[in-house]
């Protein structure tokens, strides 16, 4: 990844002219495994090229200065590596001061302030995961700047800690592994119960993921995501009464089919159906595409789609449009919504010689629906986070 020249401008314009390093953290897509996590599943997450930059050189004193050409209105924020508590005025730097602070209480040394200018090229509101992207991007430039004898895996539960702890956001780890870990034209089958994972090629031979931006506001995801993150709990309840199982990840098909009388209740069995199927589909998905099937893969996308529409019951007519509309065009072989739903995005694998025409289509169709305008983003998987020069 070549060294972005205008940034190391930018930034001597704002902090004045010395010696930088560069740095790149990705976003993430996750091809498949949607709302598995949390249900002792797997998940199946690609990082990507687009993604947050970072400039950063080191000070003398205590302060941490940092500045974001995406908020060019905010200025420069700027805190001591002494006080480090959440303020809801430091807007985004709260990201930057609450890795300093897990990596301090940790035990590493940062004992001096640095400065740091970022801009990210991920879509606002896309779902791709900015937050962490950051996250990452400063556990490295920390890393680098102090000498910290890290392992990716402490920076990755570090982001999540941070998110969780210091930011207040109750998500899990998927999005910070896919970045600490992503690699070029691989995907990660992650185990969220254990953390074991492998690196699986991505051949996508003449095709291309199409990130399909619904632009709605998600207002709605939030409350639904802790409603049927409690259905799926309340599920599992009712089936340990029989089965000694820790989690719904660990049910195949068969045995929910045949055990799933157990919960009694139709809304709590499509939500936990969706949890056991999502997982199974995401394993199939790792083997068609060991073997390079991907019409086999598109069919598990469009799968994954169905049961999140009908069986979670998360995706509202923009995302159901958008997906109808890319699984109706010539060279799809698969859509779905992707993330936690009501919004946010979708993915389709289609022919790279049809995306002009796929993209006129699908926007038209949306735009006839919805009434107003989706977005479009190429993804090329990419490397994790990493120094770039």
């Amino acid at each position: 990844m070549e060294i972005n020249r205008k940034l190391n401008t930018t930034f001597a314009q704002i902090f004045g002219p010395k010696k930088t390093t560069q740095y790149f953290s990705p976003g993430r897509i996750n091809l498949i495994g949607e709302h598995t996590d949390y249900n002792g599943g797997h998940v199946f997450p690609a990082s990507i090229t687009y993604g947050t930059y970072g400039v950063a050189a080191a000070r003398e004193d205590d302060q941490v200065l940092v500045y974001s050409t995406n908020f060019e209105e905010i200025g420069v924020l700027a805190f001591s590596i002494d006080k480090l508590a959440h303020d809801k005025n430091d807007h985004w730097a709260n990201y930057v001061k609450g890795i300093v602070l897990k990596l301090k209480e940790a035990g590493h040394l940062i004992d001096h302030g640095f400065e740091l200018l970022v801009e990210g090229t991920i879509p606002n509101g896309a779902g791709l995961s900015s937050s962490a992207s950051l996250e990452l991007l400063v556990g490295v430039v920390l890393e680098d700047l102090f000498n910290l004898k890290t392992e990716r895996l402490e920076l990755v539960k570090t982001g999540k800690q941070v998110e969780n702890e210091f930011i207040g956001v109750n998500s899990g780890i998927m999005d910070q592994f896919a970045i600490g870990f992503g690699a070029v034209d691989h995907a990660i089958l992650l185990d969220t119960n254990t953390l074991a994972y492998e690196m699986v090629p991505v051949k996508l031979e003449g095709y291309a993921v199409v990130i399909m931006n619904t632009n709605k506001r998600r207002e709605l995801a939030d409350s639904k995501y802790n409603e049927r993150r409690s259905e799926c709990e309340e599920a599992l309840v009712r089936l340990q009464k029989q089965l000694t199982i820790h989690s719904l990840g660990e049910l195949d098909e068969e045995i929910f089919n045949a055990q799933s009388n157990l919960i009694g209740d139709d809304t709590l069995i499509r939500r936990a159906r969706h949890a056991v199927t999502e997982n199974q589909r995401t394993l199939l998905a790792k083997a068609e595409l060991e073997k390079e099937n991907l019409a086999a893969f598109g069919k598990l996308l469009n799968a994954s789609h169905h049961s999140l529409r009908y069986d979670y019951e998360v995706t509202g007519i923009e995302l159901d449009t958008l997906v109808d509309a890319a699984q109706a065009q010539e060279g799809v072989l698969g859509a779905r919504m992707t993330g936690a739903g009501f919004g946010g995005c979708a993915i389709a694998l289609v022919k790279e010689e049809t995306i002009p025409a796929f993209k006129n289509a699908v926007y038209d169709k949306y735009l006839k629906t919805i009434g107003y305008a989706p977005e479009f983003y190429v993804a090329h998987i990419g490397s994790g986070t990493t120094k770039i020069g």
